[in-house]
């Protein structure tokens, strides 16, 4: 399956099939003959991940565990329904986000305002609920056994407020869904990866992803397991880097806040360019107007966020 990769430790991502490959990756984390899936991508993923579990003889009563980083329906969309056909799963999930799982209704009432109804059900489907007794609220410092495999689960807000992130003490590495950037594979350069910070709306805070970096860091992590996509190494220099690249998107934002009705254009203007200076700070290989393709939807997000923070600001 092309859309299946193994690392090392029991570590495989399967390419979520939203919009695009190589856009968005959930990872399975087997051990032992028993399953943790982290994320689960839109409804698009389920096919996929059940394809994943028979690449390893594996049923769907293997999976004990469905972990959602957030609940941005990229990454949970497609909760409902893989829950629906893993029987012996348990959902964790932040706790701020037990209740949209459960009554999934303001979640896409939320998403369609943004979007339009058109768009919600072409790119996920129908969002199922999830019985509220299946889902493990995922308190700051949480531990889940899986197969004798510890799993910690920390609090790290800055993308969202329900975000957390996994630690995995087997592999020294943590699941980061978007608290770590985007790293798009179509941009390695020699064994090198990209990164760029995600300040998707509504709810960016800066002070708190720059404190959710270092609380990463602390762990002494080897590798990162990003939603978008998949593994990145080098991770203290790539720290350090997103630290500098969070900052200036917040520059960015400050110049551009007296602007008027023109504010989000100069703040998406002003992450264009970073974005280019950037990917040729790094030597990228792609054509200026391929890395633009790639991250076009996101600059837009990008602006879209860090205009609702001024406004909150403000506030």
């Amino acid at each position: 399956m092309n859309s299946l990769r193994s690392y090392e430790h029991g570590i495989h991502s399967v390419d979520a099939g939203y919009v695009r490959p190589l856009l968005a990756a959930v990872h399975l984390i087997v051990e032992e003959g028993r399953v943790a899936i982290v994320d689960s991508g839109s409804n698009a993923s389920v096919q996929p991940l059940l394809a994943a579990l028979n690449a390893f003889d594996l049923l769907p009563e293997a999976v004990d565990y469905l972990i959602l980083t957030h609940i941005h329906l990229d990454h949970a969309g497609g909760a409902g329904s893989l829950m629906g056909v893993l029987p012996n799963a348990r959902l964790l999930v932040h706790p701020r986000g037990v209740a949209h799982m459960v009554d999934p209704s303001r979640l896409v009432a939320g998403v369609t305002a943004v979007y339009g109804s058109a768009a919600v059900r072409e790119l996920y489907g129908e969002i199922l609920p999830i019985a509220e007794r299946r889902i493990i609220p995922a308190t700051h410092g949480l531990r889940v056994d899986l197969a004798g495999r510890e799993l910690l689960c920390l609090d790290t807000p800055g993308h969202a407020r329900h975000h957390i992130s996994v630690y995995d003490h087997r592999s020294s590495s943590f699941f980061t869904g978007d608290i770590f950037g985007l790293s798009y594979r179509e941009l390695d350069r020699d064994g090198r990866q990209f990164i760029f910070p995600t300040t998707t709306p509504v709810q960016f805070d800066p002070v708190a992803m720059h404190a959710s970096l270092d609380l990463l860091l602390s762990h002494a992590p080897q590798v990162m397991y990003l939603t978008h996509y998949s593994q990145v190494r080098d991770v203290a220099a790539k720290a350090v880097r997103l630290h500098e690249l969070i900052d200036e998107h917040v520059r960015i934002a400050r110049l551009a806040d007296a602007a008027g009705s023109q504010r989000r254009a100069r703040i998406r203007a002003g992450l264009q360019e970073l974005l280019l200076v950037e990917a040729e700070r790094f030597g990228c290989a792609l054509p200026r107007a391929q890395v633009l393709k790639l991250f076009a939807t996101d600059l837009d997000l990008n602006a879209q966020g860090l205009e609702v923070w001024l406004d909150s600001r403000a506030g």
